[in-house]
């Protein structure tokens, strides 16, 4: 491993660059290049004991290294090193320990076995790091004390860092699967204890503040109906008590997500009957629930806490996440919260009020959104005296801020400092009624004024899933961003069958694939032209994954709203989707029935617009398969169309080099331009 230092630190650096832009006449609108090229900085953090920082840098936009500072020297150059690996390229960073860093990277992978069900795909590698670089072990070791074990690489994942053990982290060994043994390993010796053995009967372990193994999941059948029960191990006996049941069939799934300082009393989520996820205090012995931790009328409450790490006041709860227009804190701590209201103003976080009416249960009520920026606590000491502040927005690409004692803020670095914001679109936060009378939420970012009111070019992007969500935050993919700046409206509308909006909503969408929650696309076109936003004859629907089934659904619903449809690694063999839920018993329940409606592939030949459709061939999640057999299919037929197979691209962004981002990017761009119908959008 290559260890180098780089010639300015990186909030210099992003100074540096700022006088260019702002010299410029008129605004910019970023390259595809700009938006899909690796952030300048990203992934920042702080130790435990607040000595140090780390974050995951690449001043050329196509490496990525680690970068480590000293928090009391933020302004100077970063000790910098990269991986050494020509294949292997940095995606995550973060501290274990006060100077030991866990690492994470990816890489293309061909599975040796002729049986694998994904021959070509991506191993993903967690390896510990001393603050130098100057070794790299793996998280799991190949052989523990004890044991014999072949050289297959191990694939470990945290179960719990161990916060108040100086050395010590807990992994579990997931090389085949979950279910793995599970091991006490020391970080700098790297010697792995095992602590329990694994079994396929058992997973999902959490660790209670002590570091003691207190919940884990187990599944089976009642009645032939599968659940999926919550275990806990008791405090006084140590025998494991199963506490919570939920089935399948019923999608409403109690967990465990936190310990609090009373050894009897767990933190679980559960919709408890009601439209929106809360956060409740159970009590062990009496094995019920005790009262509400933290509910939200509007929105679900995010599946965490935070916790204070101090010694003084260990395991104290700081505040609860929820997720409004984006990822949102509650916090109970006074000192957090003044300090939170504080940052707004310096770090230009802005809110606005709008009316809002809740999809889920009618509730209508007066919300601040954020307006332009918003800021988070992405780090902090285990005594708070240093947090890493993020603030980011849908035209704000992120920056990162080092709080020392609450109240000074250095600037450690911006991640695109080379965008011009001024060049960017709005977004907001709007809904709008399906034909049916469901309220869809959706967000909508409209061009720069100086491309005047409208109606303009229209982009509609599902996102996908389908039980998923957006989020009104800074678009890594770069295809909002580039399209508004453009001159293009873009819809990211929230349809039926989204989750993190309530559960009816969410349920409302089963069983209508193609049907109800393709109405819901296209109503969002009528809204918008309607609204003078959308010009009607120049309206266009680009989605990836479940987006890219959209958009073959909408290259054959014969209702003239689009000019073409973009698909990007689209699922359109519903059939094929359906069965590939079928063969685990959970799923078979769970999401298996939901998967119903229009069979894109089985209706190719109706295509009534242009389609395009791209896909990469490593694809481990929707097979590539499915894109090449609809292109067949449109191309037997005589139907318009244009298929392009990414090299060694995956399904997530993980998996994504910034040249891959950068080749979907293109290529969308180009058959808006020329193969939309009449003569490019």
């Amino acid at each position: 491993m290559s260890v180098s230092r780089l010639c300015l630190g990186l909030g210099v650096l992003a100074a540096l660059l700022a006088p260019a832009l702002a010299a410029t006449s008129a605004p910019i609108p970023p390259s595809a290049k700009d938006l899909t090229r690796a952030p300048l900085i990203s992934d920042v953090s702080v130790s435990p004991d607040g000595k140090h920082l780390v974050a995951l840098t690449s001043p050329d936009g196509e490496t990525v290294s680690v970068s480590v500072w000293r928090t009391d020297q933020p302004g100077a150059p970063p000790k910098t090193f990269g991986s050494g690996s020509a294949k292997m390229r940095f995606i995550d960073v973060r501290f274990l320990k006060d100077d030991r860093l866990l690492v994470s990277g990816v890489e293309p992978f061909d599975c040796p076995d002729v049986g694998c069900e994904t021959p070509r795909t991506h191993l993903i590698a967690s390896l510990v790091s001393d603050l130098d670089g100057a070794s790299f072990a793996p998280l799991l070791p190949t052989q523990h004390a004890g044991e014999q074990r072949d050289d297959w690489p191990r694939q470990g994942a945290i179960i719990s860092l161990l916060r108040a053990d100086p050395r010590h982290v807990l992994v579990e060994d997931r090389t085949y699967g979950d279910g793995g043994d599970i091991y006490r390993v020391d970080v700098y010796s790297m010697a792995a204890e095992r602590v329990m053995r694994g079994s396929d009967r058992y997973g999902d372990y959490k660790a209670d503040l002590k570091g003691e193994l207190r919940a884990r999941e187990t599944s089976d059948f009642d009645n032939g109906r599968v659940y999926i029960a919550e275990q806990i191990r008791n405090p006084d006996t140590g025998v494991w008590e199963e506490h919570f049941r939920s089935y399948a069939k019923d999608r409403d799934v109690t967990q465990i997500i936190g310990f609090t300082t009373d050894p009897n009393v767990v933190l679980i989520t559960n919709s408890q009957g009601a439209d929106k996820t809360g956060v409740y205090e159970y009590d062990i012995k009496q094995r019920k629930i005790i009262e509400p931790a933290f509910q939200h009328k509007l929105f679900d409450a995010a599946p965490y806490v935070l916790q204070s790490m101090a010694p003084a006041d260990y395991g104290r709860i700081l505040g609860f996440g929820y997720q409004a227009e984006t990822s949102k804190t509650y916090w109970l701590d006074d000192r957090l919260a003044a300090i939170f209201k504080a940052l707004a103003q310096p770090l230009g976080a802005k809110t606005v009020p709008i009316d809002w009416t809740d999809p889920g249960t009618g509730l209508t009520a007066s919300i601040d959104v954020a307006d332009g920026a918003a800021i988070r606590l992405v780090g902090a000491s285990n005594d708070m005296k240093f947090m890493v502040i993020e603030t980011s927005g849908p035209k704000q690409p992120p920056e990162y801020y080092l709080l020392t004692d609450g109240a000074k803020l250095s600037l450690l670095g911006k991640a695109e400092p080379w965008i011009d914001r001024q060049a960017l679109g709005d977004t907001r936060l709007v809904e709008y009624p399906a034909r049916d009378g469901l309220l869809i939420p959706a967000f909508l970012t409209t061009p720069p004024k100086s491309f005047g009111p409208g109606p303009y070019p229209t982009l509609i992007e599902p996102h996908g899933g389908p039980w998923a969500r957006d989020e009104m935050g800074w678009d890594v993919t770069g295809w909002v961003q580039y399209f508004a700046s453009r001159g293009f409206a873009v819809l990211q509308p929230q349809f039926r069958g989204s989750e993190g909006w309530g559960q009816k909503l969410w349920r409302a969408g089963d069983g209508e694939w193609g049907q109800t929650m393709q109405d819901d696309k296209d109503d969002g076109v009528k809204w918008l032209i309607s609204q003078k936003i959308a010009d009607p004859r120049r309206v266009a629907m680009f989605g990836y994954s479940y987006g890219g089934y959209a958009a073959l659904a909408a290259s054959i619903r014969p209702n003239g709203l689009y000019q073409c449809a973009i698909s990007g690694a689209g699922a359109g063999d519903l059939e094929e989707i359906s069965e590939a839920t079928s063969d685990n018993r959970w799923e078979r329940e769970f999401q298996h029935p939901t998967i119903k409606g229009l069979d894109a592939l089985a209706h190719a030949r109706e295509a009534q617009i242009p389609v395009l459709l791209y896909h990469g061939d490593r694809d481990a999640t929707v097979n590539v398969e499915q894109s090449r057999k609809f292109a067949a299919v449109l191309k037997s037929a005589g139907k318009p169309y244009r298929y392009v197979e990414i090299k060694d691209m995956g399904h997530q962004l993980t998996y994504w080099t910034p040249d891959m981002a950068l080749e979907q990017l293109t290529i969308v761009d180009d058959f808006l331009k020329t193969g939309c119908k009449p003569g490019g959008l």
